[in-house]
């Protein structure tokens, strides 16, 4: 899918989205010095922020995904979360990253949060790289934040629109939404 310049505006560029990586993964070395981690990448926005992120994490890790669903093909969250792929590995007793690209009404993140909690693991925090919390309907406790963002419908770098466009290096706004 080609975006259409008219509809849509840049939102932030290659370079900044790389600054923001950079120093979160900055506090994630430092936070988890001498610790083993598991990263539960959230599929499939998170796996272009997911892999830039893993370069530059120094601590030993294994990564992990889990898919969910709450949006179908809307533009908005149905609020009921739904497991589409699972983790495979048993993280009692390790600390958990999940790693999400963006995070708004908070619902789908606090399923998964409590879900993988429920597990025994040592810890269980949340990185994203775009933190709507102008959105947040629940508490969800975000540790690392890459940006926070105003209430914009975006896309590229891993979001999509109708799973397209996610592979475009910056993000961009709908000026126009529907």
């Amino acid at each position: 899918m080609v975006l259409d310049e008219k509809n849509f505006t840049r939102y932030l560029t290659r370079s900044e989205i790389d600054a923001a990586v950079q120093e979160v993964a900055k506090r994630i070395n430092q936070d988890y010095e001498g610790k083993k981690l598991v990263l539960v990448g959230v599929l499939k926005g998170a796996v272009v922020f997911m892999a830039d992120l893993v370069r530059h994490i120094k601590v030993d890790c294994e990564i992990e995904f889990v898919r969910l669903s709450s949006y179908g093909k809307a533009r908005t969250s149905s609020g009921t979360v739904t497991i589409l792929k699972d983790i495979q590995v048993d993280i009692r007793d390790k600390h958990v990253l999940i790693v999400e690209e963006i995070i708004d009404s908070g619902r789908t993140l606090k399923f998964l949060f409590e879900r993988l909690k429920a597990s025994g693991p040592a810890s269980v925090e949340i990185v994203t790289l775009l933190d709507k919390s102008s959105k947040r309907i629940v508490d969800v406790p975000v540790k690392y934040v890459g940006r926070m963002i105003e209430d914009q419908f975006l896309v590229g770098y891993g979001l999509d629109l109708e799973e397209g466009c996610r592979n475009l290096p910056d993000i961009y706004y709908l000026k126009y939404p529907n």
